[in-house]
């Protein structure tokens, strides 16, 4: 599952491309504050890496190399923060992205083309 082909969702106007509302800005804050922790952003690469695109917790603390509470408490914060999708098959959860919300995190930051070519022509 590749998250550059999915569309982002409308949830929050682009940073860079238009002003924030107060309920966007916190949405945003939010999620980027959710992702602004080492473990948490490993825990993402490690999961958009798995050939399935998902993860049980019990694989999660070999590679990260940190206590099945940790990991939890990681897994979490992400899913509270909408980043993480989970489903319980039997006593293991599994975990996965939730690639249109990852895509709008990544959209909120990107510049609108017209704002690139203008700094670069003032670079110039």
């Amino acid at each position: 599952m590749s998250m550059s082909s999915v569309e982002p969702l409308p949830c929050c106007a682009p940073v860079l491309r238009a002003e924030l509302s107060q309920a966007d800005a916190v949405a945003l804050a939010a999620a980027f504050k959710a992702i602004a922790d080492p473990a948490r952003l490993r825990l993402l690469s490690f999961l958009a890496a798995q050939p399935s695109g998902e993860a049980c917790v019990c694989f999660l603390t070999g590679p990260l190399g940190l206590s099945q509470p940790t990991v939890s408490h990681h897994l979490k914060v992400l899913f509270a923060a909408g980043l993480l999708d989970r489903e319980r098959r039997g006593t293991w959860v599994y975990y996965r992205l939730v690639p249109a919300r990852m895509a709008a995190l990544r959209a909120a930051l990107t510049a609108a083309p017209r704002a690139r070519t203008a700094r670069r022509a003032r670079a110039r």
